[in-house]
């Protein structure tokens, strides 16, 4: 028997044949007819102990995973003070991990604002948390702090400077992709959103001459605890979202969201009537 089950658990898992397969004790479960089984995966001086359940009979073996629904990171992400786009009482929030280098990131912008957010209008607010990807993006981290040096002033005029830099990637980076130009970049776009809007300039001067990066570190080490490897990734009321995916697809998850809460979600667009032929 106890071949029996360590074969079906190499088999089902993918065990790889350098690690070994110990059964434990079986115990009394909660689950009626099931004892548990530890079984204990060891390779080297790495262990691990995995509870299934085998049936008094001896017949069936099963997993059974439980989550803790009330501490589950996905519905507890912090978007204390972050700007808001759209509705602030909005039921339904759409958390993206956003890095302001990342291409597909700036694809992803483009699809909400203004599709996404003209499509739902005032059922969905929209919260950005940075995830800044520095092996790979090298200016993130500064558009990033810059970013948040326009929210300490004006919600509006972060989401300006959000806008301009997803869509101005290429004058970022500069012909030369000299780090230090695209700094300057980066710092000259976010003084001019704020003359536009008539904001303290030396509370502004003061913020980016400083670059303190603590707030966005502490973001992308939330971004890390939920497992996010990539950006952009979107929460939508706790469900993810992978990638850039096309708008369609982002609104079936916002619409199940809002179905959720009751809220019957815009109908689906019909799609355009085909053209007609000329005389």
């Amino acid at each position: 028997m106890n071949r029996r089950i360590e074969v079906m658990v190499r088999s089902q898992f993918g065990i790889p044949p350098e690690v070994s397969v110990t059964l434990g004790q079986r115990t009394s479960s909660q689950i009626a007819g099931y004892d548990t089984l530890p079984v204990t995966l060891s390779n080297g001086s790495s262990k691990k102990v995995i509870d299934f359940l085998i049936s008094s009979d001896n017949q069936k073996l099963a997993r059974l995973e439980t989550f803790d629904l009330a501490k589950n990171p996905i519905f507890n992400i912090d978007v204390t003070g972050r700007p808001i786009r759209g509705n602030p009482n909005a039921k339904v929030t759409v958390i993206n991990f956003d890095d302001l280098e990342c291409p597909y990131c700036a694809r992803m912008h483009s699809s909400l604002f203004p599709t996404t957010m003209d499509r739902y209008k005032d059922m969905v607010r929209f919260v950005y948390k940075d995830d800044p990807l520095t092996d790979l993006h090298p200016w993130a981290m500064h558009a990033a702090v810059d970013a948040n040096c326009l929210a300490e002033l004006s919600s509006p005029v972060y989401w300006n400077f959000v806008d301009y830099v997803h869509a101005h990637g290429q004058e970022v980076n500069g012909e030369d992709r000299n780090l230090t130009k695209s700094f300057s970049t980066l710092d000259r776009i976010a003084r001019e959103e704020a003359t536009l809007a008539k904001l303290d300039s030396a509370k502004l001067d003061a913020c980016l001459a400083k670059q303190d990066e603590a707030q966005v570190r502490a973001s992308a080490k939330e971004a890390e605890a939920l497992g996010i490897d990539g950006t952009p990734a979107l929460f939508v009321d706790g469900e993810r979202i992978n990638g850039a995916l096309p708008a369609e697809q982002v609104w079936m998850v916002i619409d199940r969201a809002l179905r959720a809460d009751g809220i019957e979600p815009p109908p689906a667009e019909k799609p355009a009537p085909p053209a007609g032929k000329g005389k």
